[in-house]
């Protein structure tokens, strides 16, 4: 059996090991888990590290769990936090278990077992957790956690609701070590002092050893952090980013950056990933080749084949300087992939004014002077007469328009 240490180090997985008797450990098939909080309704694009990481110890003969963490969520992480999150009702976390459970299953595609601390925390009493767990914890420890450290420092504290999180996180790792054989937990590199934790809690209950591995924080080269976009955050389900939408963002992924991404995001063997590196040094290499292909296995991977097919439908129609298609199938495929804004009392609004409305341009006059330089179209024909407004001949079905500016941004504008 390949030993999986081994390939999550190559691919560029590994921040921290709490032990290098880690490396014998996974010799043999093991049970391990990762924990997701549902603070959210959906993962990001940073969480395809911990999903991949599951998905590599699957392929490796071990037995991977993921823990959609019902229960802590309620208290919120302080790992990584200024100041504390504002603490979700047992509605809005249902929701969001439901999203963070789609989004593992239709991601790891294996038959992965996908558990809830609420299970086991909602049948456990306040005192009897009190005595029975919290005697294993010490405050000078709690105390000296990183996490801990930062926010005692700050002008707002820490609750003794959030201080209690790598408590509550720690019996996890003891819960699972009970019931399923768990010795082994992983998470990224803001988890370590709540790993540690269950680490100790299981030494101190049983006396045997368990482990932790975390991950790096997924960072671009140029600093900033990576799955976020002036819009906001690059999320994996659909509803919330469309598949065209994240093909873009990982086809406009540095050249610095897209190795390390095709190692950490993809299964690529790391023998094709050398060929890219070798590639991207050639005289005869195309711009964004590479880009491309890490932008395809990785929207494959987490949009499946309908959705790969329909970013890469609809990049090739918008792509700049080109002409896209106007016939009522690619209009409703760019409508269902957003890529439209909607305006109000569309037909006579002058082309000038209707540019500055749908946020291309930011005033008239520089609305007048693009159409003037030609650099303006309407429905793939350049326009030139700036007083022009818009007609009911010019909405496609009915209700659309395409304006290209230039030859870098198009935008499909709808009759609201």
């Amino acid at each position: 059996m390949e030993n999986v240490i081994d390939i999550l180090e190559q691919r560029g997985f590994i921040d921290a090991l709490t032990s290098e008797e880690i490396r014998t450990f996974v010799k043999t098939p093991q049970a391990l888990y990762v924990g997701f909080d549902p603070t959210g309704d959906s993962l990001h694009l940073g969480h395809l590290i911990p999903i991949l990481s599951l998905a590599w110890f699957a392929k490796c003969g071990h037995r991977p769990i993921a823990l959609v963490g019902g229960a802590t969520a309620m208290i919120g992480d302080p790992s990584g936090k200024s100041q504390e999150r504002n603490l979700l009702d047992q509605e809005q976390i249902e929701k969001n278990k439901i999203g963070i459970k789609e989004n593992l299953k239709s991601i790891l595609q294996q038959d992965i077992p996908l558990v809830d601390n609420f299970d086991w925390f909602k049948k456990m009493h306040f005192i009897d957790f009190l005595r029975d767990i919290g005697k294993y914890f010490r405050i000078g420890q709690m105390l000296s956690k990183d996490s801990v450290k930062l926010r005692m420092q700050s002008e707002e504290g820490m609750s003794f609701t959030e201080f209690s999180y790598q408590v509550l996180q720690g019996y996890d790792f003891l819960h699972l070590f009970q019931s399923e054989g768990v010795c082994l937990q992983m998470g990224g590199s803001d988890q370590w002092g709540n790993i540690v934790a269950g680490i100790e809690l299981i030494r101190k209950v049983h006396g045997k050893p368990s482990f932790g591995i975390t991950f790096p924080l997924l960072t671009r080269s140029d600093g900033k952090k990576f799955g976020k976009t002036e819009e906001g955050t690059v999320w994996l389900s659909a509803h919330k980013t469309s598949p065209y939408q994240f093909y873009q963002y990982l086809f406009n992924t540095l050249d610095n950056d897209v190795l390390t991404l095709m190692k950490r995001l993809t299964f690529m063997p790391l023998s094709e990933i050398q060929l890219w590196e070798e590639s991207m040094k050639s005289s005869d290499y195309k711009q964004h080749s590479a880009q491309k292909a890490l932008a395809e296995a990785v929207t494959l991977l987490v949009h499946g084949k309908e959705g790969l097919q329909s970013a890469l439908f609809l990049t090739e129609q918008l792509v700049p300087g080109g002409r896209t298609s106007l016939d009522k199938a690619t209009l409703q495929a760019l409508v269902q992939e957003g890529v439209y804004t909607n305006v109000e009392n569309l037909v006579g609004m002058k082309i000038v004014d209707l540019l500055v409305q749908a946020g291309l341009q930011s005033s008239k006059s520089d609305a007048r002077r693009l159409i003037q330089n030609g650099g303006i179209s309407l429905n793939n024909e350049k326009m030139t007469d700036e007083s022009a407004v818009v007609t009911e001949s010019d909405l496609k079905e009915g209700e659309f328009l395409l304006l290209s500016i230039g030859k870098k941004q198009k935008r499909l504008i709808r009759k609201k």
